[in-house]
């Protein structure tokens, strides 16, 4: 009984966190009223109390669950032998890619979150998802350097090239509309995309007069 109840309000929870990100997909934005939560999850507001708190404590739960994906899979990948730091970065970015291409809201979320928040809070943020991002960047790059893959760059730099790069992509429906005719980012746009800036980041990364090596899957 207390086992079903507790499906239940898992369930609850994990509706309202992907009602709200499908919110924010939908309209380009990084906000919702509950109101609107409410109708379109079919669940009463009142429970946005219950699992989370109030509107900022959802918004953080959703922060939480969407960068779980790449925290995760850059740890999977530093631990991962038998693969070089020009693979490793590869798959990363990639990774990358299709998470922003599912939660386009990502980055601005995230600072919106940190602008907004106590200092407690963005501190939280801070160290859980940039810090640790951050970190495996210098690693990572570490490892190619080492290797004589890389030339010397600066973590921090790159990991502002790589976000930004993501992110203006996946945040541009208004260029893609007005420019292109084309209102929706499709997968085969994402495809292309993916492989344009894989290409072009790790061109800039590449040891002087070196060469990548073959894509592996």
């Amino acid at each position: 009984m207390h086992a079903s109840r507790d499906q239940s309000q898992s369930g609850a929870r994990a509706h309202l966190l992907e009602t709200a990100s499908a919110i924010m997909r939908d309209g380009d934005i990084v906000d919702i009223s509950l109101s609107e939560l409410s109708q379109r999850s079919g669940l009463n507001s009142a429970l946005v109390k219950y699992h989370f708190g109030n509107k900022a404590g959802l918004l953080s739960a959703l922060l939480d669950r969407d960068w779980r994906a790449i925290v995760e899979s850059v740890d999977a990948l530093l631990a991962r032998d038998g693969w070089s730091p020009q693979e490793k970065l590869r798959r990363h970015i990639s990774k990358v890619i299709d998470t922003y291409y599912a939660v386009p809201y990502l980055n601005q979320l995230t600072m919106r979150m940190v602008r907004d928040s106590d200092e407690t809070e963005a501190k939280r943020i801070a160290e859980r998802y940039l810090s640790p991002l951050y970190k495996a960047y210098e690693e990572l790059i570490g490892q190619g350097v080492a290797a004589g893959a890389f030339r010397p760059i600066d973590p921090q730099m790159f990991y502002f090239t790589v976000t930004g790069a993501v992110d203006r992509f996946f945040s541009a429906r208004l260029v893609l509309r007005h420019c292109f005719g084309q209102d929706t980012l499709t997968e085969d746009l994402r495809d292309r995309y993916r492989d344009h800036t894989i290409d072009v980041i790790m061109a800039g990364i590449l040891a002087r007069g070196g060469q990548e090596e073959s894509r592996g899957e």
